[in-house]
């Protein structure tokens, strides 16, 4: 089965020039795999490259592919996303996987953003300080997820309402209020990291929820599932489709 021609410029555009050494290895799975993933997947909807690399880079974070994700940010550069936003796709995956599986991905950006000649630090996106962290993070929680989570900090348990707190000052104080990403695109990547890593299919199903609340809907969501599945297989693709049905019966 050679690879395919729509697959071939595909894979151009992805990585001018280059030539991987699978090719000589293992000819037969690269013939497989960029037939099905460079071509079948990405023309099986209209979901446009930026929205796709933007969502391939966090699944790859959640899932821990950091070889794949060292070979896919340039790809993703050219596709144009943009230094500052794939910091925050980095950034904001702190929230949802934890420093430790996030430090390797964001020494790898800075590495890569250092060939690519991208001078660090970039310039900041942070809006909120400690003095307003809280409000504008309850006021984002509010926005995405609706008047519900109004007081939401300061509920539950007495022995746990710090963490409550922690969400709403941390999670989205911190991060959600940042620039460089707007809500709707850090509800994609949220819904991308919370699918690729398993086991939070309750987080997973609240996030699908928000963001059909926010504009991306049920058709979007199964999209970028579609496109993000040849990099976490299927058995958590499926998951992430019954999440999003639960997500929308419930709307």
């Amino acid at each position: 089965m050679p690879i395919s021609e729509a697959a071939r410029r595909y894979h151009e555009r992805m990585f001018p020039g280059y030539q991987s050494s699978f090719l000589n290895t293992d000819p037969e799975f690269i013939e497989v795999f960029d037939n099905f993933a460079f071509d079948e997947v990405v023309n099986s909807d209209d979901l446009d490259d930026c929205t796709r690399m933007t969502a391939i880079l966090a699944t790859l974070v959640a899932c821990q592919g950091i070889d794949e994700y060292r070979a896919m940010l340039p790809a993703a550069l050219n596709f144009g996303v943009t230094p500052v936003e794939a910091k925050e796709i980095v950034y904001q995956a702190v929230a949802y996987l934890g420093i430790g599986r996030v430090f390797p991905f964001l020494k790898a950006t800075n590495e890569i953003l250092a060939v690519h000649g991208v001078e660090l630090p970039l310039e900041g996106q942070a809006t909120t300080d400690e003095s307003d962290r809280l409000d504008c993070g309850e006021q984002a929680q509010v926005d995405i997820f609706g008047e519900g989570m109004r007081g939401f900090w300061n509920s539950g348990d007495e022995q746990t309402r710090h963490i409550n707190r922690w969400l709403t000052d941390n999670c989205f104080g911190d991060y959600y209020t940042r620039t460089g990403l707007d809500h709707r695109t850090r509800e994609m990547i949220t819904f991308c990291m919370l699918s690729a890593q398993g086991g939070c299919e309750p987080q997973l199903t609240s996030h699908a929820a928000a963001n059909m609340r926010i504009g991306n809907d049920k058709a979007f969501l199964i999209k970028v599932v579609s496109q993000c599945l040849p990099f976490i297989g299927y058995p958590r693709s499926l998951n992430a489709l019954r999440c999003v049905d639960e997500a929308a019966r419930r709307q």
